[in-house]
Protein backbone atom coordinates (compact mmCIF):
# COMPACT_ATOMS: atom_id res chain seq x y z
CA UNK A 1 0.00 0.00 0.00
CA UNK A 2 1.34 3.08 -1.19
CA UNK A 3 1.81 5.40 1.88
CA UNK A 4 -0.85 8.47 0.77
CA UNK A 5 -3.48 6.37 -0.24
CA UNK A 6 -5.23 7.66 2.57
CA UNK A 7 -4.97 11.12 0.77
CA UNK A 8 -7.99 11.46 -1.13
CA UNK A 9 -10.02 10.48 1.57
CA UNK A 10 -9.00 13.13 3.62
CA UNK A 11 -9.21 15.93 0.81
CA UNK A 12 -12.52 14.88 0.58
CA UNK A 13 -13.00 15.26 4.55
CA UNK A 14 -11.12 18.88 3.95
CA UNK A 15 -13.45 19.57 1.38
CA UNK A 16 -16.87 19.19 3.58
CA UNK A 17 -15.81 21.50 5.66
CA UNK A 18 -15.90 24.65 3.28
CA UNK A 19 -15.80 27.46 5.91
CA UNK A 20 -12.48 28.07 7.78
CA UNK A 21 -11.56 31.09 10.26
CA UNK A 22 -7.75 32.52 9.76
CA UNK A 23 -5.99 35.05 12.51
CA UNK A 24 -2.69 36.36 11.59
CA UNK A 25 -1.04 37.33 15.43
CA UNK A 26 1.83 38.79 16.99
CA UNK A 27 3.31 41.67 18.43
CA UNK A 28 3.09 43.58 15.08
CA UNK A 29 -0.61 43.98 16.28
CA UNK A 30 0.68 46.72 18.11
CA UNK A 31 1.62 48.51 15.21
CA UNK A 32 -1.32 48.45 13.28
CA UNK A 33 1.10 47.97 10.05
CA UNK A 34 1.59 44.18 7.61
CA UNK A 35 2.78 41.50 9.59
CA UNK A 36 6.57 40.86 8.81
CA UNK A 37 6.85 41.97 5.41
CA UNK A 38 7.88 45.72 6.24
CA UNK A 39 11.08 44.45 7.30
CA UNK A 40 12.01 43.61 3.82
CA UNK A 41 14.20 46.24 2.16
CA UNK A 42 13.04 45.46 -1.38
CA UNK A 43 9.06 45.76 -0.05
CA UNK A 44 8.39 49.52 0.07
CA UNK A 45 4.81 48.71 -0.86
CA UNK A 46 4.48 47.29 3.15
CA UNK A 47 5.97 50.63 4.39
CA UNK A 48 3.77 53.33 3.10
CA UNK A 49 4.16 56.89 4.03
CA UNK A 50 1.78 57.25 6.02
CA UNK A 51 2.50 54.84 8.46
CA UNK A 52 3.45 56.07 11.52
CA UNK A 53 6.16 53.72 12.75
CA UNK A 54 7.62 54.25 9.56
CA UNK A 55 7.61 57.87 10.01
CA UNK A 56 8.40 58.23 13.30
CA UNK A 57 11.79 56.30 13.00
CA UNK A 58 12.62 58.89 9.92
CA UNK A 59 12.00 56.03 7.89
CA UNK A 60 14.94 54.40 8.16
CA UNK A 61 14.73 50.84 7.65
CA UNK A 62 17.53 50.09 10.17
CA UNK A 63 16.15 51.70 13.11
CA UNK A 64 12.34 50.28 12.00
CA UNK A 65 13.99 46.83 11.88
CA UNK A 66 15.09 47.16 15.32
CA UNK A 67 12.62 48.73 16.73
CA UNK A 68 10.38 45.99 15.08
CA UNK A 69 12.02 43.37 16.76
CA UNK A 70 12.18 44.58 19.86
CA UNK A 71 8.01 45.09 19.70
CA UNK A 72 7.91 41.18 21.68
CA UNK A 73 9.28 43.29 24.53
CA UNK A 74 6.10 45.39 25.31
CA UNK A 75 3.19 42.47 24.22
CA UNK A 76 1.19 41.84 26.60
CA UNK A 77 -2.68 40.97 25.46
CA UNK A 78 -4.02 40.69 29.00
CA UNK A 79 -7.38 40.20 27.34
CA UNK A 80 -6.75 37.22 25.06
CA UNK A 81 -9.54 34.50 26.03
CA UNK A 82 -9.55 31.69 23.09
CA UNK A 83 -12.18 30.21 24.70
CA UNK A 84 -14.28 33.12 23.53
CA UNK A 85 -12.58 33.20 20.29
CA UNK A 86 -13.50 29.76 19.65
CA UNK A 87 -17.06 29.83 20.69
CA UNK A 88 -17.21 33.24 18.29
CA UNK A 89 -16.07 30.98 14.94
CA UNK A 90 -18.18 27.85 16.45
CA UNK A 91 -21.15 30.54 16.17
CA UNK A 92 -20.25 31.93 12.84
CA UNK A 93 -20.23 28.20 11.49
CA UNK A 94 -16.72 27.63 10.63
CA UNK A 95 -15.46 24.42 10.25
CA UNK A 96 -11.67 24.52 11.47
CA UNK A 97 -9.27 26.92 12.66
CA UNK A 98 -5.30 28.48 10.95
CA UNK A 99 -3.52 30.44 13.16
CA UNK A 100 -0.54 31.93 12.91
CA UNK A 101 2.26 29.80 15.03
CA UNK A 102 4.76 31.88 13.74
CA UNK A 103 4.85 34.45 10.60
CA UNK A 104 7.52 35.55 8.72
CA UNK A 105 8.96 37.85 11.16
CA UNK A 106 10.33 35.03 13.41
CA UNK A 107 8.47 35.46 16.54
CA UNK A 108 7.00 32.27 17.49
CA UNK A 109 3.47 32.15 19.73
CA UNK A 110 4.27 29.45 20.86
CA UNK A 111 6.65 27.88 23.63
CA UNK A 112 9.59 26.97 21.20
CA UNK A 113 13.30 25.82 22.42
CA UNK A 114 14.37 26.81 19.53
CA UNK A 115 14.94 30.45 20.24
CA UNK A 116 14.50 32.84 22.51
CA UNK A 117 12.31 34.98 20.16
CA UNK A 118 8.92 33.72 20.99
CA UNK A 119 5.71 34.97 23.79
CA UNK A 120 6.94 32.44 26.60
CA UNK A 121 10.32 34.13 26.65
CA UNK A 122 10.97 36.27 30.19
CA UNK A 123 11.59 39.48 27.76
CA UNK A 124 8.03 39.23 26.62
CA UNK A 125 5.83 40.40 29.19
CA UNK A 126 2.51 38.19 28.30
CA UNK A 127 5.00 35.20 29.60
CA UNK A 128 3.90 35.51 32.94
CA UNK A 129 0.29 34.75 31.73
CA UNK A 130 -1.17 31.20 33.03
CA UNK A 131 -2.20 31.39 28.56
CA UNK A 132 1.50 32.45 27.77
CA UNK A 133 1.75 29.45 25.24
CA UNK A 134 -0.66 30.89 22.53
CA UNK A 135 -0.44 28.74 20.10
CA UNK A 136 -1.68 25.74 22.69
CA UNK A 137 -4.37 27.66 24.41
CA UNK A 138 -5.99 28.70 20.91
CA UNK A 139 -5.69 24.64 19.42
CA UNK A 140 -7.03 23.40 22.46
CA UNK A 141 -10.19 25.92 22.64
CA UNK A 142 -11.47 25.13 19.22
CA UNK A 143 -10.44 21.74 19.31
CA UNK A 144 -13.09 21.67 22.07
CA UNK A 145 -15.41 22.96 19.77
CA UNK A 146 -15.16 20.83 17.57
CA UNK A 147 -13.33 22.61 14.81
CA UNK A 148 -10.31 21.06 12.88
CA UNK A 149 -7.04 22.08 13.43
CA UNK A 150 -4.30 23.87 10.84
CA UNK A 151 -0.89 25.28 11.97
CA UNK A 152 0.26 28.17 10.24
CA UNK A 153 3.98 28.38 9.79
CA UNK A 154 6.17 29.73 7.93
CA UNK A 155 9.43 28.17 6.58
CA UNK A 156 11.32 31.33 5.76
CA UNK A 157 12.33 33.35 9.38
CA UNK A 158 13.76 36.65 9.43
CA UNK A 159 14.50 36.45 12.78
CA UNK A 160 17.02 33.44 12.85
CA UNK A 161 20.47 34.22 12.39
CA UNK A 162 20.67 31.21 9.78
CA UNK A 163 18.14 33.05 7.61
CA UNK A 164 19.25 36.25 7.24
CA UNK A 165 22.61 36.03 8.29
CA UNK A 166 23.89 38.47 10.38
CA UNK A 167 27.26 39.02 8.26
CA UNK A 168 25.75 39.77 5.39
CA UNK A 169 23.38 42.68 4.21
CA UNK A 170 19.39 42.17 4.08
CA UNK A 171 17.97 42.65 0.28
CA UNK A 172 14.99 41.05 -0.02
CA UNK A 173 12.99 37.68 1.67
CA UNK A 174 15.46 35.37 0.59
CA UNK A 175 18.88 34.40 2.97
CA UNK A 176 21.14 37.23 2.30
CA UNK A 177 24.17 34.74 1.62
CA UNK A 178 24.66 32.14 -0.91
CA UNK A 179 23.35 28.60 0.65
CA UNK A 180 25.26 26.90 -1.93
CA UNK A 181 28.74 29.01 -0.70
CA UNK A 182 27.50 28.61 3.04
CA UNK A 183 25.76 25.02 3.80
CA UNK A 184 27.07 24.76 7.06
CA UNK A 185 24.49 27.74 7.89
CA UNK A 186 22.29 26.39 5.79
CA UNK A 187 22.24 23.27 7.61
CA UNK A 188 21.68 24.76 10.81
CA UNK A 189 18.36 26.32 9.13
CA UNK A 190 17.36 23.21 8.17
CA UNK A 191 17.52 21.43 11.51
CA UNK A 192 15.72 24.69 13.15
CA UNK A 193 12.91 24.47 10.76
CA UNK A 194 12.97 20.58 11.34
CA UNK A 195 13.04 20.95 15.28
CA UNK A 196 10.23 23.94 15.43
CA UNK A 197 7.87 22.10 13.50
CA UNK A 198 8.23 18.71 14.92
CA UNK A 199 7.56 20.76 18.40
CA UNK A 200 4.51 21.83 16.56
CA UNK A 201 3.38 18.02 15.75
CA UNK A 202 3.95 16.78 19.03
CA UNK A 203 3.18 19.21 21.92
CA UNK A 204 -0.05 20.88 20.20
CA UNK A 205 -2.76 17.81 20.27
CA UNK A 206 -4.47 16.63 16.90
CA UNK A 207 -3.26 18.51 14.22
CA UNK A 208 -5.57 18.29 10.76
CA UNK A 209 -3.09 20.51 8.33
CA UNK A 210 0.35 21.53 8.62
CA UNK A 211 -0.27 24.88 6.58
CA UNK A 212 3.51 26.23 5.23
CA UNK A 213 3.79 29.84 4.05
CA UNK A 214 7.21 31.28 2.31
CA UNK A 215 6.63 29.83 -0.87
CA UNK A 216 10.22 30.87 -1.87
CA UNK A 217 11.72 28.41 0.33
CA UNK A 218 11.79 25.25 -1.96
CA UNK A 219 14.75 23.53 -3.85
CA UNK A 220 17.46 24.04 -5.49
CA UNK A 221 18.62 27.08 -3.68
CA UNK A 222 16.56 26.92 -0.50
CA UNK A 223 15.90 23.01 0.03
CA UNK A 224 14.09 22.54 3.18
CA UNK A 225 14.26 18.99 3.07
CA UNK A 226 10.33 18.86 2.81
CA UNK A 227 10.09 14.70 2.57
CA UNK A 228 12.22 14.39 5.60
CA UNK A 229 9.96 17.37 7.27
CA UNK A 230 6.59 15.88 5.98
CA UNK A 231 7.83 11.77 6.86
CA UNK A 232 8.30 13.52 10.62
CA UNK A 233 5.20 15.00 10.81
CA UNK A 234 3.05 12.53 9.59
CA UNK A 235 4.90 10.23 11.90
CA UNK A 236 3.27 12.13 14.72
CA UNK A 237 -0.03 12.71 12.93
CA UNK A 238 -1.24 10.37 11.25
CA UNK A 239 -3.06 11.60 8.01
CA UNK A 240 -1.91 15.11 8.05
CA UNK A 241 -2.65 16.97 5.32
CA UNK A 242 0.44 19.25 3.81
CA UNK A 243 -0.10 22.26 2.17
CA UNK A 244 3.21 23.40 1.20
CA UNK A 245 1.92 26.62 -0.35
CA UNK A 246 2.86 27.76 -4.24
CA UNK A 247 5.35 24.81 -4.40
CA UNK A 248 3.29 22.33 -6.09
CA UNK A 249 4.10 18.44 -6.13
CA UNK A 250 3.74 15.83 -3.00
CA UNK A 251 3.40 18.02 -0.28
CA UNK A 252 1.01 21.06 -2.02
CA UNK A 253 -2.16 18.73 -0.65
CA UNK A 254 -4.65 21.38 -1.91
CA UNK A 255 -4.26 24.78 -3.11
CA UNK A 256 -4.69 28.05 -1.47
CA UNK A 257 -5.30 31.48 -3.62
CA UNK A 258 -5.14 34.33 -1.77
CA UNK A 259 -7.21 37.43 -1.94
CA UNK A 260 -8.78 36.15 -5.34
CA UNK A 261 -11.33 33.34 -6.34
CA UNK A 262 -10.84 31.15 -9.56
CA UNK A 263 -13.19 32.34 -11.78
CA UNK A 264 -13.77 29.30 -13.03
CA UNK A 265 -13.98 25.76 -10.77
CA UNK A 266 -10.26 24.25 -10.54
CA UNK A 267 -10.13 20.21 -10.77
CA UNK A 268 -7.95 20.10 -7.40
CA UNK A 269 -8.78 20.79 -3.98
CA UNK A 270 -8.54 24.13 -2.76
CA UNK A 271 -8.99 26.96 -0.43
CA UNK A 272 -9.97 30.94 -0.99
CA UNK A 273 -8.09 32.69 1.67
CA UNK A 274 -9.28 36.26 2.05
CA UNK A 275 -9.59 38.99 4.60
CA UNK A 276 -12.51 40.07 6.15
CA UNK A 277 -10.83 43.84 6.22
CA UNK A 278 -7.92 45.52 4.08
CA UNK A 279 -5.39 43.88 5.88
CA UNK A 280 -4.27 40.23 7.32
CA UNK A 281 -3.11 41.64 10.84
CA UNK A 282 -4.91 44.25 12.96
CA UNK A 283 -5.42 47.64 11.57
CA UNK A 284 -7.23 50.41 13.10
CA UNK A 285 -10.47 51.74 11.49
CA UNK A 286 -9.46 48.68 8.80
CA UNK A 287 -12.61 48.50 6.40
CA UNK A 288 -14.14 45.20 7.13
CA UNK A 289 -16.54 43.83 3.76
CA UNK A 290 -20.07 43.56 4.55
CA UNK A 291 -21.77 40.49 5.67
CA UNK A 292 -23.97 39.94 2.00
CA UNK A 293 -20.42 40.55 0.63
CA UNK A 294 -18.87 37.61 2.77
CA UNK A 295 -21.96 35.39 2.70
CA UNK A 296 -21.79 35.98 -1.28
CA UNK A 297 -17.96 35.28 -1.36
CA UNK A 298 -18.72 31.58 0.77
CA UNK A 299 -21.53 31.03 -1.56
CA UNK A 300 -19.24 31.86 -4.80
CA UNK A 301 -16.36 29.64 -3.51
CA UNK A 302 -18.41 26.81 -2.43
CA UNK A 303 -20.15 26.99 -5.67
CA UNK A 304 -16.82 26.09 -7.36
CA UNK A 305 -15.62 23.40 -5.24
CA UNK A 306 -13.55 25.42 -2.96
CA UNK A 307 -13.50 26.55 0.99
CA UNK A 308 -13.29 29.84 2.24
CA UNK A 309 -10.55 30.63 4.68
CA UNK A 310 -12.03 34.05 6.10
CA UNK A 311 -9.34 36.13 8.09
CA UNK A 312 -9.58 37.69 11.12
CA UNK A 313 -7.00 40.23 12.68
CA UNK A 314 -7.06 40.07 16.49
CA UNK A 315 -6.27 43.10 18.36
CA UNK A 316 -2.97 44.07 20.42
CA UNK A 317 -4.93 43.49 23.55
CA UNK A 318 -6.25 39.78 22.42
CA UNK A 319 -9.62 40.77 21.61
CA UNK A 320 -11.20 40.06 18.35
CA UNK A 321 -12.07 43.80 17.33
CA UNK A 322 -16.30 44.37 17.45
CA UNK A 323 -17.27 45.06 13.72
CA UNK A 324 -15.59 41.62 12.42
CA UNK A 325 -17.29 39.83 15.98
CA UNK A 326 -20.59 41.54 14.36
CA UNK A 327 -19.78 40.10 10.80
CA UNK A 328 -18.92 36.63 12.17
CA UNK A 329 -22.66 36.55 13.55
CA UNK A 330 -24.33 37.95 10.80
CA UNK A 331 -22.56 34.79 9.00
CA UNK A 332 -23.33 32.31 11.40
CA UNK A 333 -27.13 33.58 11.24
CA UNK A 334 -27.18 32.68 7.40
CA UNK A 335 -25.14 29.16 7.84
CA UNK A 336 -27.98 28.47 10.97
CA UNK A 337 -30.58 28.42 7.72
CA UNK A 338 -28.26 26.84 4.95
CA UNK A 339 -26.05 25.63 6.22
CA UNK A 340 -27.21 21.86 4.10
CA UNK A 341 -26.55 23.90 1.21
CA UNK A 342 -22.69 24.51 1.62
CA UNK A 343 -21.16 21.85 3.97
CA UNK A 344 -20.35 18.25 2.63
CA UNK A 345 -21.46 20.19 -1.16
CA UNK A 346 -19.83 19.33 -4.49
CA UNK A 347 -19.49 21.89 -7.56
CA UNK A 348 -22.46 21.03 -10.28
CA UNK A 349 -21.99 22.87 -13.70
CA UNK A 350 -22.72 25.16 -14.61
CA UNK A 351 -22.08 26.21 -11.16
CA UNK A 352 -23.69 29.90 -11.38
CA UNK A 353 -26.35 31.64 -13.78
CA UNK A 354 -27.14 35.52 -13.07
CA UNK A 355 -27.48 35.47 -9.85
CA UNK A 356 -28.41 31.95 -8.88
CA UNK A 357 -25.07 29.83 -7.34
CA UNK A 358 -25.34 25.53 -7.76
CA UNK A 359 -24.28 23.22 -5.03
CA UNK A 360 -25.24 19.77 -4.81
CA UNK A 361 -24.78 16.95 -2.04
CA UNK A 362 -25.48 13.19 -4.02
CA UNK A 363 -28.91 13.91 -5.28
CA UNK A 364 -29.72 16.42 -4.08
CA UNK A 365 -29.32 20.63 -5.54
CA UNK A 366 -29.29 23.76 -4.38
CA UNK A 367 -29.90 26.68 -6.06
CA UNK A 368 -28.83 29.93 -3.99
CA UNK A 369 -30.25 32.82 -5.01
CA UNK A 370 -27.61 36.26 -4.24
CA UNK A 371 -29.78 38.97 -3.48
CA UNK A 372 -28.71 42.44 -5.05
CA UNK A 373 -27.86 45.19 -3.02
CA UNK A 374 -30.83 46.67 -1.51
CA UNK A 375 -32.76 43.80 -1.57
CA UNK A 376 -33.99 41.87 1.61
CA UNK A 377 -36.40 39.48 1.02
CA UNK A 378 -36.19 36.66 -1.51
CA UNK A 379 -37.77 37.91 -5.45
CA UNK A 380 -41.22 36.70 -6.54
CA UNK A 381 -39.33 34.28 -8.72
CA UNK A 382 -36.15 32.25 -8.52
CA UNK A 383 -35.01 30.82 -11.87
CA UNK A 384 -33.15 28.11 -12.92
CA UNK A 385 -31.60 28.85 -16.32
CA UNK A 386 -30.36 25.39 -17.26
CA UNK A 387 -31.26 23.18 -13.64
CA UNK A 388 -34.59 21.56 -13.42
CA UNK A 389 -36.13 19.38 -11.17
CA UNK A 390 -36.47 16.34 -11.36
CA UNK A 391 -40.37 15.28 -12.32
CA UNK A 392 -42.40 14.77 -9.32
CA UNK A 393 -39.66 16.09 -7.16
CA UNK A 394 -40.96 18.70 -4.11
CA UNK A 395 -38.97 21.98 -4.00
CA UNK A 396 -38.19 24.06 -1.27
CA UNK A 397 -36.67 26.97 0.20
CA UNK A 398 -34.39 26.43 2.94
CA UNK A 399 -35.84 27.73 6.35
CA UNK A 400 -39.49 27.48 4.70
CA UNK A 401 -41.67 24.54 5.77
CA UNK A 402 -44.33 24.15 2.78
CA UNK A 403 -42.56 23.34 -0.46
CA UNK A 404 -42.79 25.72 -3.32
CA UNK A 405 -44.64 25.74 -6.45
CA UNK A 406 -42.39 25.55 -9.61
CA UNK A 407 -42.77 24.74 -13.57
CA UNK A 408 -40.61 24.08 -16.32
CA UNK A 409 -39.47 27.37 -18.43
CA UNK A 410 -37.11 26.38 -21.72
CA UNK A 411 -34.02 23.97 -20.70
CA UNK A 412 -34.32 25.20 -16.53
CA UNK A 413 -37.30 25.77 -14.28
CA UNK A 414 -38.96 29.04 -12.34
CA UNK A 415 -39.59 28.41 -8.63
CA UNK A 416 -42.31 30.83 -7.28
CA UNK A 417 -42.07 32.02 -3.95
CA UNK A 418 -44.69 32.89 -1.65
CA UNK A 419 -45.91 36.04 0.02
CA UNK A 420 -45.72 35.12 3.39
CA UNK A 421 -41.32 34.06 2.61
CA UNK A 422 -41.12 37.57 0.96
CA UNK A 423 -42.60 39.28 3.90
CA UNK A 424 -41.31 37.16 6.56
CA UNK A 425 -38.07 36.13 4.87
CA UNK A 426 -35.88 33.10 7.04
CA UNK A 427 -32.75 34.81 6.31
CA UNK A 428 -31.25 37.97 4.59
CA UNK A 429 -28.46 37.83 1.92
CA UNK A 430 -28.99 35.22 0.09
CA UNK A 431 -31.72 32.47 -0.38
CA UNK A 432 -30.83 28.63 -1.13
CA UNK A 433 -33.58 26.10 -2.55
CA UNK A 434 -33.27 22.61 -2.53
CA UNK A 435 -34.11 19.97 -4.94
CA UNK A 436 -34.75 17.49 -3.01
CA UNK A 437 -34.21 14.38 -5.78
CA UNK A 438 -31.66 16.32 -7.83
CA UNK A 439 -31.53 17.83 -11.31
CA UNK A 440 -33.36 15.90 -14.14
CA UNK A 441 -30.07 15.95 -16.39
CA UNK A 442 -27.60 15.84 -13.21
CA UNK A 443 -26.11 13.33 -14.40
CA UNK A 444 -24.82 14.81 -17.97
CA UNK A 445 -23.77 18.36 -15.91
CA UNK A 446 -22.75 16.82 -12.70
CA UNK A 447 -18.55 17.84 -11.51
Amino acid sequence: MAATDWLPQRLEWFQDLRFGFFMHWGPYSQWGCIESWPLVPADPWARPDDLQPWVERGRDIVRFQRDYFALSKTFNPTKFDPATWAAIAKAAGCQYVCFTTKHHDGFSMFDTRQTDYRVTHPDCPFSKHPKANVAKEVFDAFRAQGLAIAVYFSKSDWHCPWYWSRDFPIRDRNPNYDTAQHPEIWAKFQQFVYNQIEELMTGYGKVDILWLDGGQVRPPKQDIQMPRIAAMARRHQPGLLIVDRTVGGKYENYRTPEQEVPDTPPDFAWESCLTMGDQWSFKPNDKYKSARRLIHLLVDIVSKGGNFLMNVGPQPDGELPAEAVKRLREMGEWLAVNGEAIYGTRAIAPCKEGRVCYTRKGDTVYAIHLCEEGQEGPPKQIVLGTLRPAPGSKVHMLGVKEPLAWRLQGGGAVVDIPAAAIERPPCHHAFAIKLDHGAADWGRRGT
